[in-house]
């Protein structure tokens, strides 16, 4: 016999067992089962599980349905920030400004039959800030505009117009255009950039990798609002200017040179300056405290009027410390200052009496010891026509003289 056979007796038997064990067990369920089920129902009538007594009444019921679909009208999201707000008010008024210079045949050298032709030389951005006669006025960055033979803006719809180049500041990265104010209709406010403080809203827009990142928005915070940035004007290694400026982690790349520095209000607190050097995630802008007087000398005579002494210079750390001595005679503890290389004649230099070798260390009650010490000075606490009392270093003996202020003639 087969297996299954040899074990059939005992299995029918063995479920017989159960089944009177189980039936017994399942009546006692049932009855518990039964009084569950009644006071659910009390609990929670059929009608509001099923939605149909809802439906029958007029109210509104609950179905599968509703877990994952919102009725559109009950939704309201407000997405206006203050950010927003601040963009929206200005943003027109940030334009692309377009450097187009002439270019040969090969780079240069056109075949006498081959006219210049212009390209784009560079790109930056700006923002307009004022209209008066018919003329719109734009402040960018001088090295945007720097070597042009055109120039060209875009404006917030994409069109492009012609530009007039009013004048530039090379000292503090700064340049003036104007077009046709028939093209404009928003005009940026300026604000107080010594009214900020570490940790406010910060937002750059502008032109970021040119065109066609017209008027990106960033957003970050004022990291610092009185940095002090050694700039290299001439590329010859030294520094010719410490740039006072504003830090910010907002992003700002190479296209918005130029473009508005806004607080949380929509008011233009610095100009971005890609040419001011840069470490990973510092952005830096020019503030409104230097922007205002120089756009305003740009635009009253075509540059910014600073005094100059008169002399060529070159700080005493550019050279070989033996030549302190051996070359300057200054005594041992003097280790800092400028000295002279050369007195232009007939300046006020030359009539105070300054000579080649003289090392000056100092203006009125201010320490020089480098060349972009007496620039500072000079450019930011003295006028043409006031006097300064210089104090220099001549044959190791320390004198005095008193020089009154020129015009400077040269930006460098």
């Amino acid at each position: 016999m087969g297996y299954y056979d040899d074990h059939s007796g005992s299995s029918r038997k063995g479920n017989q067992g159960n089944r009177r064990g189980l039936g017994f067990a399942g009546l006692i369920g049932g009855i518990i089962g039964a009084v569950v089920v009644l006071v659910g129902v009390s609990l929670f009538p059929m009608g509001d599980l099923t939605g149909s007594d809802a439906q029958e009444t007029g109210q509104e019921g609950s179905t599968e349905d509703d877990f994952f679909t919102a009725d559109p009208e009950q939704v309201e999201l407000d997405i206006n920030t203050d950010v927003t707000e601040a963009v929206e008010g200005v943003t027109d008024a940030v334009v692309g400004v377009f450097n187009i210079q002439e270019a040969g045949f090969w780079g240069g050298s056109p075949e006498p039959e081959v006219e210049d032709e212009g390209i784009e030389a560079g790109t930056g951005s700006g923002v307009v800030y004022k209209v008066e006669d018919n003329r719109a006025y734009i402040v960018t960055n001088e090295h945007v505009v720097q070597g042009s033979d055109q120039l060209e803006v875009s404006l917030s719809e994409g069109e492009r117009v012609d530009a007039e180049l009013v004048g530039s500041d090379l000292w503090t990265d700064l340049a003036v255009l104007t077009i046709s104010a028939e093209h404009v209709d928003t005009v940026a406010d300026f604000g107080n950039s010594e009214n900020l403080s570490p940790g406010e809203p910060a937002i750059a827009i502008g032109n970021p990798l040119g065109p066609r990142f017209a008027r990106t928005v960033t957003q970050g915070i004022i990291s610092a609002t009185d940095r002090s940035i050694p700039v290299d004007l001439t590329g010859d290694g030294n520094i010719d200017w410490n740039a006072e400026v504003i830090q910010t982690d907002a992003a700002i790349n190479q296209g918005n040179s130029g473009g508005p520095l806004l607080n949380s209000q929509g008011d233009v607190i610095g100009i971005n300056s890609m040419e001011i050097a840069q470490g990973e995630g510092m952005g830096f802008a020019i503030p409104t405290s230097v922007v205002l007087p120089v756009i305003e000398d740009i635009e009253n005579y075509g540059e910014v009027e600073r005094p100059e002494l008169g002399v060529q210079i070159g700080s005493l750390s550019d050279i070989p410390s033996y030549h302190w001595q051996e070359t300057l005679n200054l005594p041992s503890d003097v280790t800092a200052g400028v000295f002279v290389t050369n007195v232009l004649t007939g300046s006020a230099a030359d009539a105070g009496g300054l000579q080649e070798y003289d090392v000056i260390v100092g203006l009125d009650d201010e320490e020089i010891e480098f060349g972009h010490d007496l620039r500072m000075y000079l450019y930011t606490e003295t006028g043409v026509g006031e006097n300064v009392e210089v104090s220099f270093y001549r044959d190791g003996e320390l004198m005095e003289t008193t020089i009154e202020l020129e015009e400077q003639e040269d930006s460098m």
